[in-house]
């Protein structure tokens, strides 16, 4: 599946947000969204899974229209996973799972046992079948945010697009996250749209990177291309010193914010 918008723009009330965005991501690649707070990463996400409309542009999955594609075939297609802001209702976390399968229940339907072995299977894939009886209102972020993605993994996706899964997250829980979604990328050749604040970890886990101005440009291309000194300067308006060291054969990219430019 090839997921890709083409001459994106859209705004609110003659403001515009999001200026002439075009990208593309293959099967199995991973693509990271950055740039300053309320520069319209979120704003990004709604209007290329469909939720905003274009003012102009489109998205297209293998070259048709976003728009053409019947929703239950769409969402089998893509899953999104939101940020883990803390659960409002007390399931437990094999329920949560489980509701990934609504589309395949059907309303005021029993899950059916397939569907449960469906949920299990996806939390046993990510490690986390251990949590399978713990409340969603008892755990903490990271365990909450490996949930909403063995959720969306019950649809069996070929793409996920994932608002900030590493957000208010200790070191090794965001560690995890990542791995979880390098693994899926390397694995079971699933692509992945990410909105991340954080340009090592996009240097770390991406193929390609998007990157949002507060004019409403951007610049797009491969991570290592895109995050460097000068376009972070541009972006973020922050002087950064980005340096690189190998450790056990692999190569990691450190970002430093020096000074407001």
């Amino acid at each position: 599946m090839i997921f890709a918008v083409k001459d994106g723009n859209f705004g609110y009330n003659k403001r515009q947000i999001l200026h002439n965005i075009n990208f593309s991501v293959e099967k199995g690649e991973i693509m990271s969204v950055l740039g300053p707070n309320g520069v319209g990463k979120t704003t990004l996400l709604k209007c290329m899974m469909g939720f905003l409309k274009w003012n102009r542009g489109r998205t297209y999955i293998d070259d048709a229209p976003i728009e053409t594609i019947a929703p239950k075939k769409l969402w089998q297609k893509i899953a999104y996973v939101p940020q883990a802001k803390g659960a409002v209702f007390g399931y437990s976390a094999l329920d949560m799972v489980i509701l990934g399968r609504s589309a395949h229940i059907g309303t005021f339907k029993q899950p059916r046992k397939e569907d449960i072995a469906i949920a299990r299977q996806a939390m046993d894939d990510i490690g986390i079948l251990h949590l399978q009886d713990k409340l969603c209102t008892q755990m903490s972020g990271g365990e909450l945010q490996m949930v909403l993605i063995a959720r969306a993994l019950t649809v069996f996706p070929e793409m996920l697009v994932l608002d900030e899964p590493e957000s208010n997250l200790d070191f090794r829980n965001q560690l995890i996250i990542l791995d979880t979604i390098k693994n899926l990328s390397k694995e079971r050749n699933i692509s992945a749209i990410v909105n991340t604040h954080y340009p090592e970890h996009a240097l770390q886990l991406s193929h390609k990177a998007l990157m949002l101005n507060r004019d409403g440009t951007s610049f797009y291309g491969t991570a290592a291309e895109i995050i460097n000194e000068d376009n972070m300067r541009k972006s973020f308006q922050v002087n950064v010193h980005i340096d690189k060291f190998e450790r056990n054969n692999d190569t990691y990219r450190s970002v430093i914010p020096l000074s407001l430019a």
